[in-house]
């Protein structure tokens, strides 16, 4: 298990840990690619307010795809008084960071679920990769997403 926010994750089984890489991110794992393919990398982030709120992030992260608009979609569910919004689409992917140069990955895919307790720093949880490995893995995504804000969240600091 490992804590991001105020909730306890647990890792799926076969997903691998990654050393973060950038302040930005509270932890990173990576889905291993088939036949020795590309991974899925999964990403978690905390921000507060200045973070644009729920919309602005789904449409920032819908933005990172040139993808066809009924190729996106969001749902809102609400898990012992947390609304987590998922996301997904796909399509070819800009990967980069945010306002910088961006390589395009065709065939790639987005997962992703914002957990908003309310009034509390919001916890992003970003999964991105080849098509196929994302849609095989949105189960085991959707799972460590749901058993951890089902279950009784940890203190906030």
């Amino acid at each position: 298990m490992f804590e991001v926010g105020p909730w306890k994750f647990t890792r799926p089984a076969g997903w691998q840990w990654v050393q973060v890489n950038s302040p930005m991110r509270k932890a990173q794992l990576n889905v291993p690619g088939r036949d020795g393919g590309a991974p899925a990398e999964v990403t978690f982030f905390v921000f507060g307010s200045g973070a644009g709120g729920v919309q602005a992030n789904v449409q920032r992260w819908l933005g990172q795809f040139e993808a066809k608009p009924e190729a996106a979609r969001t749902e809102t569910r609400e898990f012992t008084g947390t609304k987590v919004t998922f996301v997904s689409t796909e399509g070819t992917f800009r990967s980069g960071m945010p306002g910088g140069p961006t390589t395009p990955l065709a065939d790639y895919a987005l997962r992703g679920a914002i957990l908003d307790p309310g009034g509390e720093e919001l916890v992003f949880v970003k999964m991105t990769g080849p098509a196929a490995l994302v849609k095989d893995s949105g189960k085991q995504f959707d799972e460590m997403i749901t058993a951890a804000v089902a279950t009784k969240r940890v203190t906030s600091r």
